[in-house]
């Protein structure tokens, strides 16, 4: 848990943190059943649950900041709710408190959601990572058969999807983003050689025509790939 939880101007820290806080919720699905079983499924938009947990007021203050949330309940107002990372505007939708004696109050309380405000900042990590494994996987399909020994795409792949390589000043951001640029330089490489044999291919020949045919083929995927690694990269690199 958290070192801390604040709903509204109400801090708690030390002993008054709950063990565990709830949150999460649903889709909204309309669920369209056809013949034979098939079924066409609409995304209506997400569905937050409440944030809810149970907790302890304690100390000289404790019934007055139990009251404090009471009122907040009771005023049906919009609030902040921040802990760790997560970060909700709120409404108190319940609050029940046992008054045990004046500093020991153990209470529960849910909080009904009208925003996430980290989920823009979690939405866009999401996008960048979906952006770079799906240009890495574009890397492995037989269109980049090319490729083959010159840039290990599962390899970068099976690095970009690791925990945290996708989350600046993590091991395996730095991993990732050395293993791409490694890759780049690797396929830059490959494209040049190939590109001095071309120039020097003896196209006088049948065989060499065929060789020329090849390499031109071969430089063709090369400089097709430079663009998803390039992104891949980019997008690794603009991680934070």
């Amino acid at each position: 848990m958290s070192e801390y939880l604040l709903i509204g101007p109400v801090l708690l820290e030390a002993f008054e943190l709950p063990s565990r806080v709830g949150w999460g919720g649903r889709q909204r699905l309309a669920v369209h059943r056809l013949p034979g079983g098939r079924r066409v499924i609409d995304a209506m938009g997400r569905d937050d649950a409440d944030v809810v947990w149970a907790g302890v007021f304690t100390g000289e203050d404790a019934v007055f900041r139990a009251r404090a949330v009471d009122l907040m309940r009771a005023g049906g107002l919009v609030w902040p709710l921040s802990w760790g990372s997560f970060f909700y505007t709120v409404v108190v939708g319940r609050f029940e408190a046992d008054y045990t004696r004046e500093n020991w109050i153990p209470y529960r309380i849910a909080c009904t959601v009208l925003r996430d405000e980290a989920a823009g900042l979690a939405e866009d990590a999401l996008s960048l990572a979906g952006g770079v494994l799906a240009d890495l996987a574009g890397l492995q399909g037989a269109d980049f058969a090319a490729l083959e020994g010159v840039v290990d795409a599962v390899g970068l792949a099976a690095l970009a999807a690791a925990p945290g390589a996708l989350r600046g000043g993590t091991a395996a951001h730095g991993a990732t983003v050395a293993g791409l640029r490694t890759q780049q330089a690797a396929l830059d490489q490959a494209t040049a050689a190939r590109g001095v044999r071309l120039r020097a291919a003896d196209t006088d020949t049948a065989d060499g025509m065929l060789a020329a045919r090849d390499d031109a083929g071969a430089l063709a995927v090369l400089a097709r790939a430079r663009g998803p690694l390039g992104r891949a990269r980019a997008g690794a690199e603009a991680a934070s």
